[in-house]
């Protein structure tokens, strides 16, 4: 998860970098520090959104940070909570740990929604594979929580049709991820068998698309 969340973060950076006047448009952000730990241009707007009790929650334990920041508490899956965001500017929108909570159309819905309000832009989220779903109960977060996951992507283009100009820029299978030489005997153990399985080398990435 570290190395997940350090990948998506650079991604924004980048995007950042590149386009000082944009919007960062962080969904389901539950209590992570992002907007804390990224120096952004004075000049980039950073929307987090997520239910209204988990906004309130934020308030009470995280402090404000600087620039231009607002909060808005929503579910991802509404349909009034974007216009709230002005579609003046590019937009990076990240989701992370969020896919596999939706249904397919929820996530079809929401990717449509924000490649057609903005002038463009990239998306940031992280996928489970249908493999991956269907071995959800094999995941102490998932067991534990009791939460059942839904949506799995096996082939990033099939959601390149999902709005005109939409293409996949990265595809970065969570065995492949820059850094994995940091974690644990153990858990590099993991990845490398994982790696070498067909059915199971594609349980989760990392997709970054543009339009």
């Amino acid at each position: 998860m570290a190395l997940r969340a350090r990948q998506l973060d650079d991604w924004i950076v980048e995007f950042m970098t590149a386009r000082p006047e944009s919007t960062v448009l962080h969904l389901a952000c539950g209590l992570d520090t992002r907007p804390h730990r990224l120096a952004r241009p004075a000049t980039v707007r950073w929307v987090d959104v997520d239910y209204p009790e988990v906004v309130a929650l934020r308030e009470r334990l995280l402090p404000v940070p600087e620039g231009d920041y607002r909060q808005i508490g929503a579910s991802v899956t509404g349909e009034e909570w974007l216009e709230q965001v002005p579609a003046d500017r590019p937009v990076v929108a990240v989701f992370e740990g969020l896919s596999m909570y939706l249904r397919e159309e929820e996530g079809r819905r929401l990717i449509q929604r924000i490649t057609g309000r903005f002038p463009g832009g990239q998306l940031l989220f992280d996928v489970y594979g249908s493999m991956g779903i269907r071995m959800q109960k094999l995941v102490p977060a998932v067991r534990n929580s009791g939460s059942t996951l839904h949506w799995g992507v096996d082939d990033p283009r099939v959601i390149e049709g999902w709005h005109e100009g939409l293409v996949c820029l990265d595809a970065l299978r969570s065995v492949d991820m820059p850094g994995l030489e940091l974690l644990p005997a153990v858990g590099r153990a993991q990845m490398w068998v994982l790696a070498r399985i067909p059915r199971l080398r594609d349980v989760g990435r990392i997709l970054r698309y543009r339009f």
